[in-house]
């Protein structure tokens, strides 16, 4: 604590400017005047008891993300499982089944209907269970709140309540919203994370009120007492306003007092904070939406489906019912039929009796809409989602963390999906930069290579291979072109954040360049041009940087590892030790800092003023090198032009560059400049900020260029590879970030959502705009830049012409209005990557919203921190990152993976499989009920519209539930079209699924007539077979039992047949279950055969007595089963040799070990599979490869001497 100690006698506050400069005592803000609606939380500081009682009452600290509660599971849970309308049906057909017209007992429609419900139920209360434990583990964190007297003793977060005092240490979260009160820092300052708020990894610097600074231990609150006034909970997680009344003195309130929940304490020992907003009233919950109930885009057509099936069932019932009542009208009184006590059927009123048999024939007929349906896909999903959570190739062994499936519901949504929403930090990045090239003086330094440089020369030199193959010229020009020597070096001893190598730089060898002079400017602008803070690694003694951004810690290492070494800072001083050839220690020299002039997004530059020892006043400016130039002073342009070209090779490279410059004061020019700039940071007025940039702007020009830098930003492991393979299936990708829109857009060039030469269209709105226009004028000059854009793309004419669209969140707010949207969507829809900046929650969640609704195609959102809770709920699918920032975005998401890059593998694999096992799933659970009950159909109209059951009661109640459930599961398990390796070489396979090709209504009505042949085949070509035939060995006929038997087995062998001829990828599973669902059926009516007719009655014995002896009954089944078949076989043959699917020819090429026997081939075919994309590292690999073959075209066709005749 010693070392914390001394740090903490630095006053931070002077080393910023712009934001954290605490004004005069004379000049504090007068109190806010507020009052009336939204301005009524009043907390009472150190007295918690006071707000549990009414009027006030505030919210608790416990937060739930749970879906039910104890009360409304049993409602709610009902209400989700009767949304599907099949179960509707069996509810009203289970009720139905209590009268005395049901063909069935009552138990033999409602235990089925109660099993499925309450399986559909339980699996509900199981994952529901999940997410309550998960809550509580963030409910049960503890820290520290006062009691009184001076004690602070640890609480869970739960517990806490609005007025306590809490005391938070370092590295902890903040447990609530909290008014800060004082830090270990004597001025009261501390520094904040708010990476699970807004993306952001650089620290936020909070500032206390001077009157609380004395509040500096736990002793000190033994008699405190305060008052707040404030606005009421909202999610605006960027204002605030209130007053805090301490002492009888009435000081105003803003954000810089504020310590948000989910937010972190960082390089401060400890802070103490007041509560002001708790559990659900806090801002991150304020920004969280209620946990939706989400279903497939399957699942919903398969409710289409329930309609059609409903209505072809109400039709036939009618057609029966109608049939009955003609039939009862015409014929007199069947005298073998007792007499019906209840007048079901009475032939004197035949409409009635029609009517009443229209009941019976909707029991009758329920077959046709399969009630197993549900808990087989129920069933299947669950072993789905098991799969995902045991594929260890989404296992993470650095945190021990595998994939998980927090809901099962949308596992085929999975292979369904059209754009990606995703967040930033966290997500995409590691937040790691690593200085790889520089260029000083006009002479390029770094001979390592990038990426996208390592990539674009391997993909060259494959294309080589192939064109030396068919003698293409030219060849080893390319490969000269691409490849120009080493391009890495030894990994030993890497330095995390500089992989530099150049020996000329290195070891001191800078002063040997014939620059040498320009290299050290160069050298000090990377150690002194920055508002990092060293810090001394207890561990190994060496110094570590806290920087406000990753690439400034990158240039400090560099710097150091340059020989220019940043050791220290003071409030007035910056200390660098250098070493020079000529000494053989390290002089360390001390800079004076007289101004620093703060980075914005506005400006897109840093500065700061120094002076040096001997008194010569220097400002060293970074920045975008496009604003650099634009301060250059006509002296100051010699590199201009080289530092340019490299500048565009970096690009290129997908670096992330800065141009460096200085400038020489002269002291009476400064000392002017610096009384003019004190008055404006102390002034208090309106103006000061536009003060401040004018004066910044005055002084930041006729600079002298002195180089650039190149940084390569590093992503989480496998993020490029895995946003180029998602690309290529196909898919688009959005990234909603809070970051700064240069940040954003350097992460784009990263990752490759962003390449050198895309055309990109920034819609912004102008500060000023605000200021000075109405709302109308505003969206006027949005909506006439979404105009423009929408113009420029539409009439570009570049075939490999990019676009992409860049919107910050304050010009979001107006374009997602009603009036704007569409026009923002569609113009988003045409780009080939989006980014949006600084938005907040709320916006991330109406940007998922309006993409999923505007474009009526399934989302994805994708993200780490509680800051993405909202859109990750309102998307059609919610992945959550389970990263080391909290839990909260794991919580409220369907599926957690532990890395960005295992998404790939989610969707491209498990995302394709579940579709199309589901799909087929479906399709053939339906085929296989319209062959089973049209059958019933067919033999009540043969026999009179009677009402009367071919088939034993028995048989229809195994039908679904044992004879045919378990193959149709096992394909739901187990089927592959292709192996994962296969799904991950050709992504464009996954488009079969956002294009439906599986489950469109073509292919369901296809399954639907392929089920009405079979059903037609079974009945009638067993009655022509057995219709006056003689069936027995003694001549006997065949009767109602032995006809129903007979066609039940029909039936079992050919839908267990289609099933084999359906699935791609057999195990011993399939095979097993497929002979065991067949033997059942044997085993089973030799045992029901067995039992006394009183239990068996007419199929007392029918296997071994009737069927077993009978030729007829086995050439029957056979002859059956073939014909049922015959056209799907000769379908599936026929499409897969004059209209193969993708995976047809995948499968013929592994099947005949092409891939093995001709490699080009294979390699060709997976170009060929590649969806053509963009966005992603192939497109920037492709347009580097367009660029090297346009030089070498050049080249080839300035070397050709012309011949002239």
């Amino acid at each position: 604590m010693a070392h914390g100690r001394m740090r903490a006698r630095l006053k931070r506050s002077s080393l910023y400017t712009f934001g954290c400069i605490r004004p005069p005592r004379e000049s504090i803000d007068e109190p806010h005047q507020f009052q009336g609606p939204g301005f009524s939380r009043h907390v009472c500081c150190n007295e918690p008891g006071f707000h549990r009682k009414k009027p006030l009452k505030y919210s608790s600290n416990y937060i739930s993300t749970t879906k039910y509660n104890v009360i409304t599971f049993l409602p709610k849970a009902l209400f989700e499982q009767f949304r599907r309308v099949a179960n509707l049906y069996f509810l009203l057909a289970a009720a139905l089944s209590i009268s005395p017209v049901s063909p069935f007992s009552p138990y033999s429609m409602i235990a089925p209907l109660v099993f499925v419900i309450g399986l559909s139920m339980t699996k509900e209360a199981v994952e529901n269970w999940h997410r309550f434990m998960q809550d509580m583990k963030v409910n049960m964190r503890k820290v520290s709140v006062h009691i009184g007297n001076g004690v602070f003793v640890k609480k869970p977060w739960m517990k806490v309540e609005v007025g306590d005092v809490v005391k938070v240490e370092k590295d902890q979260f903040f447990p609530a919203d909290l008014l800060f009160l004082s830090s270990s820092y004597e001025d009261g300052i501390c520094y904040v994370e708010t990476m699970n708020l807004d993306g952001e990894t650089n620290l936020k610097v909070k500032r206390s009120l001077e009157v609380t600074l004395p509040l500096d231990d736990d002793q000190s609150f033994q008699d405190f007492k305060a008052t707040i006034k404030c606005e009421d909970p909202n999610p605006n997680l960027y204002s605030f306003v209130g007053n805090f009344e301490y002492d009888r003195q009435i000081y105003p309130l803003d954000t810089t007092q504020i310590l948000l929940r989910d937010s972190k304490l960082r390089n401060t020992s400890h802070v103490y904070g007041v509560v002001i907003f708790s559990g659900h009233d806090s801002k991150v919950m304020q920004n969280a939406t209620k946990s939706p109930s989400k279903r497939s885009t399957i699942e919903k057509q398969m409710d289409k489906i329930i309609y059609v099936l409903f209505t072809l069932l109400v039709l036939i019932s009618l057609i029966s019912s109608v049939g009955f009542a003609i039939k009862t009208s015409k014929q007199t009184p069947f005298w073998y039929l007792p007499h019906d006590e209840k007048r079901l059927y009475d032939p004197t009123r035949p409409f009635t009796s029609g009517c009443i048999h229209l009941i019976t024939a909707l029991i009758l007929y329920g077959y046709l809409i399969p009630i197993s349906l549900y808990v087989s896909i129920e069933l299947v999903k669950v072993l789905q989602a098991l799969f995902i959570n045991q594929d260890i190739n989404m296992y993470d062994e650095d945190t021990c963390t595998p994939a998980q499936a927090r809901t099962s519901n949308l596992n085929e949504e999975l292979g369904m999906v059209d754009t990606i929403l995703s967040d930033k930090t966290g997500t995409l990045t590691c937040n790691q930069m690593d200085f790889l090239k520089c260029s000083i003086g006009g002479t390029q330094y770094g001979i390592r290579s990038s990426e996208v440089e390592l990539a674009a020369a391997t993909q060259m030199a494959m294309e080589v291979h192939d064109m030396s193959r068919t003698g293409t010229r030219h060849g080893s020009e390319i490969e000269m072109e691409v490849l120009p020597g080493p391009t890495s070096g030894s990994s030993q001893n890497r330095i995390k954040g500089f992989s530099f190598e150049d020996i000329r730089l290195m070891n001191g060898n800078w002063y040997k360049e014939p620059n040498a002079d320009v290299v050290v400017m160069f050298l000090r602008i990377l150690a002194l041009c920055h508002t990092a803070i060293p810090e001394v690694n207890e561990l190994t003694g060496g110094l570590t940087y806290e920087a406000e951004s990753p690439d400034e810690g990158a240039f400090l290492v560099a710097a150091r590892e340059f020989g220019f070494e940043y050791c220290k800072r003071t409030q007035s001083s910056i200390f660098v030790r250098e070493k020079h050839p000529s000494s053989h220690e390290p002089i360390e020299r001390e800079y004076k800092l007289l101004n620093l002039l703060d980075f914005t997004s506005k400006r897109k530059r840093m500065s700061v003023i120094i002076q040096d020892e001997t008194g010569q006043i220097f400002l060293l400016c970074k920045g975008a090198d496009s604003i650099i130039f634009d301060r250059l002073s006509k002296n100051g342009r010699s590199f201009e032009e080289a530092t340019k070209r490299h500048l565009n090779e970096y690009a290129e490279a997908g670096l992330r560059t800065l141009a460096f410059a200085y400038k020489i004061l002269d002291p009476s020019e400064y000392f002017t400049w610096n009384d003019e700039f004190l008055k404006a940071k102390t002034s208090i007025n309106g103006d000061r900020d536009a003060m401040l940039e004018r004066l910044s702007d005055m002084m930041e020009k006729d600079l002298i260029l002195v180089g650039a830098t190149a940084v390569e930003d590093k992503l989480q492991q496998g993020v490029p590879q895995c946003i180029d393979k998602l690309a290529q299936a196909g898919l688009k990708i959005w990234v909603l970030t809070g970051d700064k829109m240069e940040t954003a857009i350097n992460i784009g060039f990263a990752c490759s959502l962003l390449r050198h030469g895309m055309k990109q269209i920034c819609i912004t709105t102008n500060i000023d705009a605000l200021i000075h226009n109405s709302n109308k004028g505003v969206k006027e000059n949005i909506l006439m830049q979404i105009t423009n854009a929408s113009q420029m793309v539409k009439l570009e004419k570049d075939p490999h012409a990019a676009f992409a669209l860049i919107i910050d969140g304050k010009t979001l707010t107006y374009a997602l209005e009603d009036d704007l949207k569409l026009q923002f969507l569609n113009l988003a829809v045409d780009c080939a990557s989006v980014i949006c900046c600084r938005v907040s929650p709320k916006q991330k969640a109406l940007v998922t919203r309006l993409v999923k609704e505007g474009t009526g195609k399934t989302t994805l959102a994708i993200g780490d921190g509680a800051n993405d809770v909202g859109m990750i709920q309102e998307a059609d699918i919610g992945v959550g990152i389970s990263g080391v920032e909290g839990m909260q975005a794991v919580m409220a998401s369907d599926f957690a993976i532990a890395q960005f890059r295992f998404l790939e593998r989610l969707l491209v694999v498990h995302g394709h499989w579940c579709y199309k096992r589901i799909a087929q799933m479906i399709c053939y659970f339906f085929y296989k009920n319209i062959a089973f009950g049209l059958t019933l159909f067919y033999f009540e109209a043969f026999t009179g519209f009677s009402g009367q059951s071919v088939y034993d009661d028995w048989y229809m109640l195994l039908f679904n539930v044992v004879l045919t459930s378990l193959p149709v599961i096992s394909l739901g398990v187990f089927e592959q079209d292709v192996s994962s390796e296969i799904c991950l070489q050709f992504p464009a396979l996954y488009q079969q699924g956002p294009r439906n090709l599986f489950f469109d209504w073509y292919r369901i009505f296809g399954w639907m007539g392929n089920g009405l042949y079979c059903s037609l085949i079974v009945f009638f070509l067993n009655i022509i077979i057995f219709y006056d035939q003689a069936f027995r060995a003694d001549g006997q006929t065949a009767d109602m039992a032995v006809m129903g038997t007979v066609m039940f087995t029909c039936v079992i062998y050919s839908v267990n047949s289609q099933i084999a001829l359906t699935m791609s990828h057999f195990t011993w599973i399939q095979h097993f279950l497929i002979l065991f669902s067949i033997i059942t059926w044997y085993i089973f009516l030799i045992l029901y055969g067995m039992l006394s007719p009183d239990l068996s009655g007419n199929v007392y014995k029918i296997f071994l007595e009737a069927l077993a002896p009978s030729p007829i009954y086995w050439l029957s089944i056979l002859l059956v089963a073939v014909a049922c078949n015959l056209p799907y076989l000769a379908h599936i043959s026929f499409q897969r040799s004059y209209n193969p699917m993708d995976h047809h020819v995948i499968q013929e090429i592994k099947y005949y070990k092409k891939d093995v026997e001709d490699r080009h081939m294979w390699r060709r075919e997976k170009s060929k599979a590649r969806q053509e994309t963009k966005i992603g590292f192939s497109a920037r690999v492709d347009a580097k490869i367009r660029h090297l073959r346009q030089k070498l075209h050049k080249k080839s066709s300035t070397s050709t001497p012309r011949v002239s005749l």
